[in-house]
């Protein structure tokens, strides 16, 4: 059975900062829902209701799109224990998303390792934290993080990286905008 929680507390900081990949989902008041998963090291546990994640370029940018276009900003990050006991938590709540080359996206970049083709930091003001058995869940052996993409946008340098996010990141699969201003997203530091 369930349990639910106001905050995250001790132990869910603990088992969330051990896992390896977690999954955002995101959904706009019409439209596709998405889901995603990520990985790379990228989120931060900020306080006992506030979470984020660095947000590395990929083929779309739903979350942003649906962040930008809906009213409510739901957000729900899930993360599932691939060792160890069973468990699954998820973290419900209001999202953000901080473009590159903002003030406030440069107020958080110092909880995380930048990373070539970092594009936005999602933050989460934490709601609801849910936990569950998940004995249905496999276990898995993680191996290492895959490096390609972060070497992929360092090789492909920051001219290229503003133009594939004026062509990919402009717009959701559903047409909906991101908002993303390629010219004035800041290179890396």
């Amino acid at each position: 059975m369930g349990k639910q929680f106001t905050k995250i507390e001790p132990e869910h900081r603990s088992f969330i900062e051990r896992q390896k990949i977690f999954f955002v989902a995101s959904a706009p008041s019409t439209g596709r829902i998405n889901v995603s998963p990520k990985g790379l090291s990228s989120l931060r546990v900020l306080g006992d209701n506030d979470v984020a994640y660095l947000d590395c370029t990929g083929s779309g940018s739903e979350t942003r799109a649906h962040l930008t276009a809906s009213d409510d900003k739901r957000l729900t990050i899930m993360f599932c224990a691939f060792e160890g006991p069973p468990v699954i938590l998820r973290l419900y709540g209001q999202g953000q998303s901080l473009m590159r080359g903002t003030e406030a996206y440069d107020a958080l970049l110092p909880h995380f390792e930048e990373m070539p083709g970092a594009r936005q930091i999602v933050r989460l003001a934490v709601e609801l934290v849910q936990t569950s058995c998940g004995m249905g869940v496999p276990l898995f052996d993680y191996k290492e993080e895959r490096g390609s993409l972060v070497r992929y946008w360092t090789a492909q340098g920051l001219d290229n990286l503003r133009k594939y996010w004026g062509l990919k990141n402009a717009k959701s699969i559903d047409g909906l905008p991101t908002g993303f201003a390629p010219d004035s997203m800041a290179g890396m530091r």
